[in-house]
Protein backbone atom coordinates (compact mmCIF):
# COMPACT_ATOMS: atom_id res chain seq x y z
CA UNK A 1 0.00 0.00 0.00
CA UNK A 2 1.03 3.64 -0.43
CA UNK A 3 2.07 5.63 2.61
CA UNK A 4 3.78 8.96 3.32
CA UNK A 5 6.93 8.85 5.42
CA UNK A 6 9.22 11.52 6.81
CA UNK A 7 12.39 10.61 4.98
CA UNK A 8 14.27 13.70 6.18
CA UNK A 9 13.40 16.05 9.01
CA UNK A 10 12.97 19.67 7.98
CA UNK A 11 10.73 21.21 5.34
CA UNK A 12 7.75 19.65 3.53
CA UNK A 13 10.02 18.29 0.83
CA UNK A 14 11.27 15.75 3.39
CA UNK A 15 8.02 13.82 2.97
CA UNK A 16 7.98 10.99 0.42
CA UNK A 17 5.67 8.29 -0.92
CA UNK A 18 6.74 4.80 0.17
CA UNK A 19 5.35 1.31 -0.32
CA UNK A 20 4.51 -0.67 2.80
CA UNK A 21 2.84 -4.03 3.38
CA UNK A 22 -0.81 -3.90 4.40
CA UNK A 23 -0.84 -4.14 8.21
CA UNK A 24 -2.62 -6.89 10.10
CA UNK A 25 -4.71 -5.67 13.03
CA UNK A 26 -3.60 -7.07 16.37
CA UNK A 27 -5.96 -8.04 19.17
CA UNK A 28 -8.25 -5.13 19.97
CA UNK A 29 -7.56 -3.38 16.66
CA UNK A 30 -9.32 -2.84 13.34
CA UNK A 31 -8.03 -2.23 9.82
CA UNK A 32 -9.59 0.75 8.03
CA UNK A 33 -9.64 1.30 4.26
CA UNK A 34 -8.88 5.01 4.47
CA UNK A 35 -10.95 7.54 2.55
CA UNK A 36 -9.71 10.70 4.28
CA UNK A 37 -6.80 11.75 6.49
CA UNK A 38 -6.77 14.97 8.51
CA UNK A 39 -3.57 17.02 8.21
CA UNK A 40 -2.87 18.55 11.61
CA UNK A 41 -0.47 21.08 13.02
CA UNK A 42 1.23 18.39 15.10
CA UNK A 43 2.10 16.57 11.86
CA UNK A 44 4.06 19.59 10.67
CA UNK A 45 5.87 19.93 14.00
CA UNK A 46 6.88 16.25 13.95
CA UNK A 47 7.99 16.56 10.32
CA UNK A 48 10.20 19.54 11.17
CA UNK A 49 12.22 17.43 13.59
CA UNK A 50 11.35 19.65 16.56
CA UNK A 51 10.15 16.59 18.52
CA UNK A 52 13.01 14.26 17.63
CA UNK A 53 14.15 14.32 21.26
CA UNK A 54 10.84 12.65 22.16
CA UNK A 55 11.57 9.55 20.10
CA UNK A 56 10.32 10.53 16.66
CA UNK A 57 12.72 9.29 13.98
CA UNK A 58 13.10 9.70 10.25
CA UNK A 59 10.94 7.11 8.51
CA UNK A 60 7.99 7.98 10.76
CA UNK A 61 4.49 7.90 9.20
CA UNK A 62 2.63 11.04 10.34
CA UNK A 63 -1.12 11.53 10.73
CA UNK A 64 -3.43 10.58 13.57
CA UNK A 65 -6.96 11.06 12.27
CA UNK A 66 -8.56 8.96 9.53
CA UNK A 67 -12.00 7.99 8.28
CA UNK A 68 -13.06 5.10 6.08
CA UNK A 69 -14.50 1.60 6.19
CA UNK A 70 -13.47 -1.24 8.49
CA UNK A 71 -12.26 -4.19 6.42
CA UNK A 72 -10.68 -6.51 8.98
CA UNK A 73 -10.79 -6.93 12.75
CA UNK A 74 -8.31 -8.42 15.17
CA UNK A 75 -8.99 -10.82 18.00
CA UNK A 76 -11.42 -9.64 20.69
CA UNK A 77 -13.18 -7.30 18.23
CA UNK A 78 -16.76 -7.99 17.16
CA UNK A 79 -16.91 -8.92 13.48
CA UNK A 80 -19.98 -6.70 13.09
CA UNK A 81 -17.59 -3.76 12.72
CA UNK A 82 -16.58 -5.06 9.28
CA UNK A 83 -18.18 -2.89 6.61
CA UNK A 84 -18.97 -0.01 8.94
CA UNK A 85 -17.91 3.55 8.08
CA UNK A 86 -15.89 4.94 10.97
CA UNK A 87 -13.73 7.77 12.21
CA UNK A 88 -10.52 6.53 13.79
CA UNK A 89 -7.61 7.89 15.82
CA UNK A 90 -4.34 6.12 15.08
CA UNK A 91 -2.29 7.96 17.70
CA UNK A 92 0.55 10.41 17.08
CA UNK A 93 1.19 8.84 13.68
CA UNK A 94 0.33 6.07 11.26
CA UNK A 95 -2.48 7.88 9.44
CA UNK A 96 -0.93 8.94 6.10
CA UNK A 97 -1.65 5.55 4.55
CA UNK A 98 -4.14 3.78 2.32
CA UNK A 99 -5.01 1.31 5.08
CA UNK A 100 -4.68 2.22 8.74
CA UNK A 101 -4.81 0.32 12.01
CA UNK A 102 -6.65 1.82 14.99
CA UNK A 103 -7.58 0.50 18.45
CA UNK A 104 -11.24 -0.42 18.80
CA UNK A 105 -11.68 2.10 21.61
CA UNK A 106 -10.49 4.85 19.26
CA UNK A 107 -13.04 4.38 16.49
CA UNK A 108 -16.58 5.72 16.16
CA UNK A 109 -19.32 4.91 13.65
CA UNK A 110 -20.25 7.77 11.33
CA UNK A 111 -23.73 9.01 10.44
CA UNK A 112 -24.60 7.98 6.89
CA UNK A 113 -24.91 11.63 5.81
CA UNK A 114 -21.47 12.67 7.13
CA UNK A 115 -18.59 12.37 4.66
CA UNK A 116 -15.20 10.98 5.58
CA UNK A 117 -13.64 14.35 4.73
CA UNK A 118 -16.02 16.14 7.12
CA UNK A 119 -15.34 13.57 9.85
CA UNK A 120 -11.57 14.16 9.91
CA UNK A 121 -12.18 17.90 9.88
CA UNK A 122 -14.28 17.65 13.02
CA UNK A 123 -13.22 14.64 15.11
CA UNK A 124 -10.08 15.84 16.86
CA UNK A 125 -10.56 19.60 16.44
CA UNK A 126 -14.05 19.56 17.89
CA UNK A 127 -12.98 17.63 20.97
CA UNK A 128 -10.03 19.95 21.64
CA UNK A 129 -12.24 23.03 21.29
CA UNK A 130 -14.99 21.58 23.47
CA UNK A 131 -12.77 20.42 26.32
CA UNK A 132 -10.51 23.47 25.98
CA UNK A 133 -13.52 25.70 26.70
CA UNK A 134 -14.48 23.41 29.57
CA UNK A 135 -10.91 23.57 30.93
CA UNK A 136 -11.29 27.36 30.90
CA UNK A 137 -14.54 27.05 32.90
CA UNK A 138 -16.32 29.01 30.18
CA UNK A 139 -19.86 30.00 31.15
CA UNK A 140 -22.72 31.59 29.17
CA UNK A 141 -22.53 35.38 29.13
CA UNK A 142 -18.73 35.51 29.24
CA UNK A 143 -16.54 37.11 26.59
CA UNK A 144 -14.22 34.85 24.60
CA UNK A 145 -11.22 35.53 22.38
CA UNK A 146 -9.96 32.80 20.07
CA UNK A 147 -6.34 33.45 19.14
CA UNK A 148 -5.46 31.97 15.77
CA UNK A 149 -9.02 31.16 14.79
CA UNK A 150 -8.60 30.22 11.12
CA UNK A 151 -7.53 26.61 11.74
CA UNK A 152 -9.85 23.71 12.44
CA UNK A 153 -9.55 23.99 16.25
CA UNK A 154 -10.13 27.74 16.19
CA UNK A 155 -13.13 27.45 13.88
CA UNK A 156 -14.70 24.90 16.22
CA UNK A 157 -13.94 27.03 19.28
CA UNK A 158 -15.72 29.97 17.65
CA UNK A 159 -18.79 27.90 16.84
CA UNK A 160 -18.97 26.20 20.23
CA UNK A 161 -18.48 29.44 22.17
CA UNK A 162 -21.23 31.11 20.14
CA UNK A 163 -23.55 28.11 20.61
CA UNK A 164 -22.69 28.13 24.32
CA UNK A 165 -24.04 31.63 24.85
CA UNK A 166 -20.90 33.77 24.86
CA UNK A 167 -21.61 37.49 25.18
CA UNK A 168 -18.95 38.12 22.54
CA UNK A 169 -16.65 35.92 20.46
CA UNK A 170 -13.64 37.81 19.17
CA UNK A 171 -11.02 36.27 16.89
CA UNK A 172 -7.49 37.06 15.82
CA UNK A 173 -6.70 36.27 12.22
CA UNK A 174 -4.46 37.39 9.38
CA UNK A 175 -6.89 39.01 6.93
CA UNK A 176 -10.24 40.75 6.61
CA UNK A 177 -11.44 38.00 4.26
CA UNK A 178 -10.78 35.34 6.88
CA UNK A 179 -12.42 37.55 9.46
CA UNK A 180 -15.63 37.75 7.45
CA UNK A 181 -15.70 33.99 7.08
CA UNK A 182 -15.29 33.67 10.85
CA UNK A 183 -18.16 36.11 11.40
CA UNK A 184 -20.41 33.80 9.42
CA UNK A 185 -19.41 31.02 11.83
CA UNK A 186 -20.26 33.01 14.96
CA UNK A 187 -17.48 35.54 15.57
CA UNK A 188 -18.72 38.96 16.70
CA UNK A 189 -15.43 40.87 16.48
CA UNK A 190 -12.39 40.48 14.22
CA UNK A 191 -8.93 41.54 15.42
CA UNK A 192 -5.46 41.45 13.95
CA UNK A 193 -2.82 39.02 15.15
CA UNK A 194 -1.81 41.37 17.97
CA UNK A 195 -5.36 41.34 19.34
CA UNK A 196 -6.31 44.85 18.21
CA UNK A 197 -8.28 46.34 15.36
CA UNK A 198 -11.96 46.93 16.25
CA UNK A 199 -12.97 49.82 18.47
CA UNK A 200 -16.23 48.02 19.30
CA UNK A 201 -14.48 44.88 20.53
CA UNK A 202 -14.38 44.18 24.26
CA UNK A 203 -11.47 45.75 26.09
CA UNK A 204 -10.99 42.57 28.11
CA UNK A 205 -11.97 38.91 27.92
CA UNK A 206 -13.00 36.32 30.44
CA UNK A 207 -11.57 33.44 28.38
CA UNK A 208 -8.84 33.31 25.75
CA UNK A 209 -8.43 30.07 23.80
CA UNK A 210 -4.90 30.19 22.39
CA UNK A 211 -3.88 27.91 19.52
CA UNK A 212 -0.80 29.99 18.67
CA UNK A 213 1.37 30.44 21.81
CA UNK A 214 4.83 31.67 20.64
CA UNK A 215 6.72 34.78 21.64
CA UNK A 216 3.69 37.09 21.59
CA UNK A 217 1.53 35.06 23.97
CA UNK A 218 2.44 37.05 27.13
CA UNK A 219 0.94 40.25 25.65
CA UNK A 220 -2.50 38.63 25.73
CA UNK A 221 -2.49 38.60 29.53
CA UNK A 222 -3.06 42.34 29.15
CA UNK A 223 -6.36 41.50 27.44
CA UNK A 224 -7.77 39.45 30.33
CA UNK A 225 -10.51 40.65 32.65
CA UNK A 226 -10.13 40.13 36.41
CA UNK A 227 -10.39 36.36 37.01
CA UNK A 228 -9.70 35.84 33.29
CA UNK A 229 -8.26 32.59 31.99
CA UNK A 230 -5.96 31.77 29.08
CA UNK A 231 -5.95 28.14 27.96
CA UNK A 232 -3.31 27.12 25.42
CA UNK A 233 -4.63 24.27 23.28
CA UNK A 234 -1.84 24.45 20.71
CA UNK A 235 1.52 26.05 19.97
CA UNK A 236 1.68 26.53 16.19
CA UNK A 237 4.09 29.45 16.70
CA UNK A 238 6.25 27.53 19.16
CA UNK A 239 6.67 27.81 22.91
CA UNK A 240 6.13 31.11 24.73
CA UNK A 241 9.06 32.83 26.46
CA UNK A 242 10.25 31.02 29.54
CA UNK A 243 9.38 34.01 31.74
CA UNK A 244 5.79 34.49 30.51
CA UNK A 245 4.47 33.80 34.01
CA UNK A 246 5.86 37.12 35.22
CA UNK A 247 2.88 38.76 33.50
CA UNK A 248 0.52 36.95 35.84
CA UNK A 249 2.52 37.93 38.91
CA UNK A 250 2.80 41.55 37.79
CA UNK A 251 -1.01 41.76 37.70
CA UNK A 252 -1.46 39.73 40.89
CA UNK A 253 -4.61 41.53 42.01
CA UNK A 254 -6.46 40.57 38.80
CA UNK A 255 -6.32 36.85 39.76
CA UNK A 256 -5.56 35.82 36.19
CA UNK A 257 -4.68 32.23 35.32
CA UNK A 258 -2.99 30.22 32.58
CA UNK A 259 -3.39 26.55 31.72
CA UNK A 260 -2.30 24.20 28.98
CA UNK A 261 -4.77 21.65 27.69
CA UNK A 262 -4.29 18.35 25.85
CA UNK A 263 -7.10 15.99 24.87
CA UNK A 264 -4.82 13.18 26.07
CA UNK A 265 -5.97 13.98 29.61
CA UNK A 266 -9.66 13.39 28.84
CA UNK A 267 -11.28 10.03 29.57
CA UNK A 268 -12.00 7.98 26.46
CA UNK A 269 -15.68 7.68 27.32
CA UNK A 270 -15.98 11.47 27.48
CA UNK A 271 -14.13 11.93 24.18
CA UNK A 272 -16.35 9.38 22.48
CA UNK A 273 -19.52 11.03 23.78
CA UNK A 274 -18.51 14.50 22.60
CA UNK A 275 -17.27 13.31 19.21
CA UNK A 276 -20.47 11.36 18.63
CA UNK A 277 -22.48 14.44 19.55
CA UNK A 278 -20.45 16.59 17.15
CA UNK A 279 -20.77 14.10 14.29
CA UNK A 280 -24.54 14.00 14.78
CA UNK A 281 -24.77 17.80 14.98
CA UNK A 282 -22.70 18.20 11.80
CA UNK A 283 -24.88 15.69 9.97
CA UNK A 284 -27.91 17.83 10.93
CA UNK A 285 -26.20 20.99 9.72
CA UNK A 286 -25.87 22.48 13.21
CA UNK A 287 -22.05 22.56 13.11
CA UNK A 288 -20.14 23.54 10.00
CA UNK A 289 -17.08 21.54 8.98
CA UNK A 290 -14.72 23.81 7.06
CA UNK A 291 -12.49 22.03 4.56
CA UNK A 292 -9.82 24.14 2.92
CA UNK A 293 -8.96 21.54 0.29
CA UNK A 294 -8.89 17.79 -0.26
CA UNK A 295 -5.71 16.56 -1.96
CA UNK A 296 -4.59 13.08 -3.04
CA UNK A 297 -2.39 11.25 -0.54
CA UNK A 298 0.65 11.58 -2.78
CA UNK A 299 0.30 15.39 -2.59
CA UNK A 300 1.25 15.44 1.10
CA UNK A 301 4.23 17.69 0.35
CA UNK A 302 1.89 20.26 -1.20
CA UNK A 303 -0.46 19.99 1.78
CA UNK A 304 2.39 20.73 4.19
CA UNK A 305 3.62 23.58 1.98
CA UNK A 306 0.19 25.17 2.17
CA UNK A 307 0.22 24.77 5.94
CA UNK A 308 3.68 26.35 6.17
CA UNK A 309 2.60 29.28 3.99
CA UNK A 310 -0.37 30.01 6.23
CA UNK A 311 -2.79 29.46 3.36
CA UNK A 312 -5.12 27.02 5.08
CA UNK A 313 -8.51 28.11 6.41
CA UNK A 314 -10.08 25.15 8.18
CA UNK A 315 -8.68 21.69 7.59
CA UNK A 316 -6.65 20.36 4.71
CA UNK A 317 -7.38 16.69 4.00
CA UNK A 318 -5.55 13.92 2.16
CA UNK A 319 -7.60 11.36 0.24
CA UNK A 320 -5.89 8.03 -0.51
Amino acid sequence: MKAIAIQTFGGPEGLAVVDLPVPTPAAGQVLIAVEAVGVGGVDTVIRSGALAAYGFKEGFIPGGEVAGTVTTVGDRVDASWIGQRVWGFTGTGGGYVEQAVAPIEQILPLPSSLSAVAAVTLGSAGAVAHFGLRHAHFAPGETVLVRGAAGSIGIMAVQLAARGGAAAVAVTTSSAERGERLRRLGATHVLDRSGHGEKEAPVGYDVIIDIVAGKDMPSFFDRLNPNGRIVAVGAVAGRPPADFGTKIMAAFQKSMSFAAFSAATVAQADLRAVRSEHFAAASRGEIETVVHEALPLDKAVLAHQKMAAGEVFGRIVLTP
